[in-house]
């Protein structure tokens, strides 16, 4: 391991993503040691119409019972159409058989606050500027969503 003296810290850009890919990489490989140890595993769907071209994904993972909703995107012409609704259940579905119980999310869209709460995702949480803060009014709310009706009878099964 380097000397601590001897270590920088700069801003660099990232264009490609592999920078991100590789701290996610290795925080996900640190998690694997905790107690429990981490079961996180990536989530990805793509909506794609007749010609191949994507109109929509969600970008997301599932950990310790958790599904994750890091990005959500439907194309701006067929929003309203439920397109949103059948990615975010389509996840929920996946997330439920691998033994998740609940979602989770974050939006700075109060369109999509709305969004996510019609589908039974509730706020838990959030952040707002305050006088002075910049952007000014700027929020960003934390919402959550119970998957399974009720906990398991027993450790391990289903209700």
């Amino acid at each position: 391991m380097a000397s601590y003296t001897l270590i920088t810290i700069s801003l660099e850009e990232d264009p490609n993503g592999a920078f991100a890919d590789e701290v996610e990489r290795e925080l996900l490989a640190a998690l694997r040691q905790n107690v429990p140890p981490s079961d996180g595993r990536p989530l990805t769907l793509v909506a794609r119409d007749i010609q191949g071209s994507m109109v929509g994904g969600l970008i997301g993972s599932t950990s310790y019972g958790w599904l994750h909703v890091k990005m959500l995107w439907v194309a701006e012409e067929l929003r309203g159409q439920g397109f949103g609704a059948r990615i975010m259940a389509e996840a929920e579905t996946i997330a439920r058989s691998g033994g998740c119980h609940g979602a989770w999310l974050d939006t700075s869209s109060a369109r999509a606050e709305r969004f996510y709460i019609r589908l039974g995702y509730e706020p838990f949480g959030g952040l707002t500027n305050g006088p002075g803060d910049r952007p000014q009014g700027h929020r960003r709310a934390f919402l959550a969503k119970r998957l399974i009706e009720a906990w398991p009878a027993k450790p391990g099964t289903t209700p």
